[in-house]
């Protein structure tokens, strides 16, 4: 086992996962956006947009704390997740079931995201990087507030709508 692979290197590494995947998601919101019919969809969208702007700021903040160039690493899960929405869009453009296939897509990223922030969260005050948790923490509230409206314009409207 090299002896270099430690905490802080998988730290890195899953910030490195991460800040591909918050690039990966801000350009895929405004289609998403767009393809959604529902206007509370539309707007918890396009309101997620901005937020993941501020998102890849603080991932940005982080490298620099830790003196590295803030850089993303090719993350599969994300771009298999964002592929089963574009899938989604297409087979069901035009669908009432639309927008509840793309509530189910976003809610992958946001448990994704979730799962994510909430472990380096967890490494960072194991790695005695309190700043940076801090920071990942603001991150991991912002993505449980986002898949909790999800959640409710969901239950509200659209599964509801998909089901009629």
């Amino acid at each position: 086992m090299p002896a270099d692979k430690d905490l802080n290197e998988l730290f890195l590494d899953t910030l490195k996962d991460i800040y591909y995947a918050e690039k990966q998601i801000l350009k895929t919101l405004p289609k998403m956006a767009k393809a959604a019919q529902s206007e509370k969809l539309q707007a918890a969208f396009l309101k997620h947009q901005d937020e993941t702007e501020g998102q890849i700021e603080r991932l940005e903040q982080i490298f620099e704390m830790l003196g590295k160039p803030a850089r993303g690493k090719k993350c599969d899960a994300i771009e298999g997740i964002i592929d089963e929405g574009k899938e989604i869009m297409d087979e069901y453009k035009g669908t009432q079931a639309l927008d509840a296939g793309l509530l189910a897509a976003a809610q992958a990223v946001e448990h994704y995201e979730m799962s994510r922030y909430g472990t380096l969260k967890a490494w960072a005050l194991k790695l005695n990087i309190p700043k940076a948790a801090k920071l990942l923490d603001q991150t991991l509230n912002e993505e449980r507030k986002t898949d909790e409206t999800l959640t409710k314009i969901a239950e509200t409207a659209v599964n509801y709508e998909a089901a009629a």
